[in-house]
């Protein structure tokens, strides 16, 4: 429950009667009084002493808090039930008290001091300071109120491991004219006594009372008979919770406290351990509320990042096209997030605050590493495509090819070391080299892709002009084949050779290509030079015939002036032919071998004296008779008789009818069987045609059997194949019988057309 007395003032049940801690009270209370933003900067106070013994009415004038008084009208009761806080008003830094239900209480008995201890022990372990309300007259006397109330403190305290240095306030109430100075003293004697008796744990046998509690006494008048001097020594006593944290106040010298964003769950974690009856172990105790506090601050900070918008706006953006200043954002962003932990995380355990800090910072690396790698990607195929085009530029200008993709490959990896360091995030060390290595070997990759189509380019360019230079002239060279034709072929080739070598090695120069490498294209180039000359020499030898006849009809038909010759019949028919066959010789001497090297062979006297009249007394007749063969139709007479030999001899026939007499006439008593073999006969037949089986035993035997072998099953197919498409074109044709009159009419109609 929250209660309000004014702006400033306001006050939450913390533990009710029954020992519930009040979580949504407390944390609807610390945001109202903006707890979390103290710090270290705030104090707890509490009120501890017999019940009815006015402690709220104490805390309402001195802090100006609104806690319920007693009413003495209706007689002496229980007011305040389990714990209450509230804000102090006015008083800096911020102070909050906590105002304990009151001790010796008839309404939970004489047997009944669980609750009493509980809250005792959870006062100490939360405040910073801690008054004692006591009545003057229980000073000195054995049995006086206060004194189990010291025992049940100085008890509950040795269950703190490590003691906070509590500041113990004794409010002696209802002064009476015996002066401080004579109460104090006694009243000191009083608590030594009773912190000797106390029994301690072993580690504290020997601890002076000052380890644990500073010990400060007050005294205020009766607010009932003198309340003009009660209210003056309230004020007094107000100024000293001014500044109580600061060295030299009444808590200057406090230990283990817990950062403010922590109480709620601070307290409500001790007041569990309490109820549970175990030992507190403060120093443990703040480790696990560091812990869960730090944790819950990553978690916030982690959110808060991933909602960013600047952070989603890059990682959307890295997803198509690199980002500038991509790493300067983001490691702002990330300083940002993580200068804000340090900020609300500063006031807790050091150890755990490094280490939960370092779980956020690592795993805020881990959510923007896919968008790091992300605009590493793109910076490298950024930088790859700007280098194709640069070198493609570059090598378009002239420039030497090694020495192109050395300077380009030089500025763009400049380039991308550049664009990664920009891209660099401070709070993380990742290394870009696998990036790097691999744009390199793209740039690598490319420029051998490169290297191999330019250097097909240059020796397709210079094999284009061997071609072009070779081709022509040579096939003019052998058309007027000559004596001099083969030389004047060498020395082509060689010109032509030297000159395109020449370009071609020029052209690799800016390569830089090792000497073996270049020295090995040279030579094949030389070489398809030679092949070219080869190759055409080859493809004009095979119509040599032609060219032959050629030039024998022009020699023969045409005079040395190239004018059509006038047959008067007078002229040497015979020394015209002589000659026109000389020169057909000459021709095919010179196709009938290459001859680029420089040597002498025999070839035309050869010809001469095989074909034409090399030999003295050789005879026409005889050239003729060598002649006529290969003129003669006797080749196609001969390939006609075999063709129609195919059948066997008469006396063959003969003895087939003889022997087959009983089978024929086997057939003659079975019908079926002729129509069987008439139509096997058919498929024979078909076969026959469709195999040209006497066309393929011309050659002989074996390639006549090599050839079926192929044959037959797809000749098997396509015929069956068309005997299928036959039947079904006869299917499709019979509904024509089912027409109507009419359209019999039409058809006859059409027929007599036709």
């Amino acid at each position: 429950m929250l209660s309000d007395k004014n702006d400033e003032c306001c006050s939450t049940h913390l533990i009710d009667g029954d020992g519930v801690f009040n979580v949504t009270g407390v944390e609807s209370f610390i945001k109202e009084v903006k707890l979390a933003e103290c710090g270290l900067s705030y104090a707890i106070a509490s009120i501890m002493g017999p019940q009815s013994s006015g402690k709220s009415t104490l805390l309402n004038h001195l802090f100006g808090t609104n806690f319920r008084e007693m009413d003495a009208y209706k007689g002496r009761s229980q007011t305040t039930k389990g714990i209450w806080m509230g804000r102090c008003v006015g008083i800096e830094p911020c102070t909050l008290v906590m105002d304990l239900e009151g001790t010796d209480g008839r309404e939970r008995g004489e047997d009944d001091t669980t609750f009493e201890k509980q809250s005792a022990l959870f006062a100490l372990a939360v405040s910073d300071i801690v008054l004692i309300n006591m009545w003057c007259h229980d000073i000195g006397r054995e049995q006086a109120a206060n004194k189990p109330l010291l025992k049940t403190v100085f008890q509950v305290m040795m269950r703190l491991f490590s003691p906070r240095k509590t500041t113990l306030l004794f409010v002696i109430r209802d002064k009476t004219r015996t002066p401080l100075e004579n109460l104090e003293p006694v009243l000191r004697e009083d608590i030594q006594k009773i912190w000797d008796s106390v029994p301690k744990p072993q580690a504290h046998e020997e601890t002076p009372l000052s380890e644990f509690f500073n010990v400060e006494v007050v005294a205020l008048s009766s607010y009932e008979e003198k309340e003009e001097q009660f209210t003056e020594q309230v004020a007094s006593l107000r100024q000293r919770f001014f500044h109580s944290i600061a060295p030299g106040g009444l808590a200057g010298d406090r230990r283990g406290v817990v950062p403010a964003s922590g109480f709620s769950f601070s307290a409500q974690h001790m007041w569990e351990v309490i109820k549970e009856n175990r030992d507190l172990d403060l120093p443990a105790h703040k480790v696990m509320v560091a812990t869960v506090r730090c944790d819950e601050i990553s978690n916030e900070k982690y959110d808060s990042f991933m909602k960013n918008e600047e952070w989603c706006q890059l990682k959307e953006a890295v997803q198509s096209h690199p980002v500038g200043g991509f790493g300067k954002k983001l490691s702002s962003i990330l300083n940002t997030c993580l200068s804000e932990y340090d900020a609300e995380a500063t006031f807790f355990d050091e150890g755990v605050r490094s280490s939960k800090r370092k779980q956020l910072e690592e795993k805020l690396l881990q959510l923007i590493q896919p968008a790091y790698q992300s605009m590493l990607g793109r910076i490298r195929s950024d930088t790859l495509q700007r280098f194709k085009e640069a070198f493609d530029r570059e090598l378009k200008g002239g420039i030497g090819f090694a020495m192109a993709a050395r300077e380009c490959t030089g500025t763009f990896m400049s380039q991308f070391d550049e664009e990664c360091a920009d891209a660099v995030i401070d709070q993380a060390k990742w290394d870009s080299s696998r990036v790097r290595d691999k744009l390199k070997r793209d740039i690598d990759a490319h420029i051998a892709e490169a290297r191999t189509a330019k250097l097909a380019e240059v020796t397709t360019l210079y094999e284009t002009k061997l071609n072009d230079a070779l081709a022509g002239p040579v096939e003019g060279l052998l058309d007027g084949a000559g004596d001099d034709t083969w030389p004047a072929m060498r020395k082509l080739l060689q010109r032509e050779t030297d000159t395109a070598l020449t370009g071609f090695s020029a052209a690799l120069s800016g390569f830089e290509m090792d000497e073996q490498t270049k020295d090995s294209m040279v030579l094949r180039l030389k070489d398809y030079a030679r092949g070219v000359v080869e190759a055409k020499t080859k493809e004009e030898a095979g119509r040599v015939l032609i060219r032959m006849k050629d030039r024998f009809s022009m020699l023969f038909s045409y005079d040395s002036d190239s004018m059509p010759r006038i047959w008067t019949g007078k002229e040497n028919i015979r020394a015209i032919t002589k000659t026109a066959r000389s020169a057909s010789l000459k021709l095919m001497s010179v196709m009938a071998a290459i001859r680029l090297e420089d040597e002498r062979d025999s070839i035309e006297n050869t010809l001469t004296v095989a074909l034409g009249d090399g030999k003295p007394g050789a005879s026409t007749k005889k050239g003729t008779e060598l002649l006529d063969p290969l003129a003669s139709s006797t080749w196609n007479e001969e390939a006609s008789k075999r063709n129609n030999n195919w059948l066997p001899p008469p006396w063959a026939v003969v003895a087939l009818l003889i022997l087959g007499f009983n089978e024929f006439m086997t057939l003659l008593r079975n019908p079926l069987y002729l129509g069987v073999i008439f139509v096997a006969f058919l498929l024979v037949k078909a076969l026959w045609v469709q195999l040209d089986i006497s066309g393929e035993f011309r050659n002989g035997a074996l390639p006549g059997f090599l050839s079926l072998a192929t044959k037959f099953i797809p000749t098997v197919t396509n015929l069956l194949r068309r005997l299928a498409e036959a039947g079904q074109r006869k299917t499709n044709a019979a509904p024509q019988h089912n027409l109507t009159p009419a359209s019999k009419g039409n058809d006859n109609e059409d027929d007599k057309m036709m």
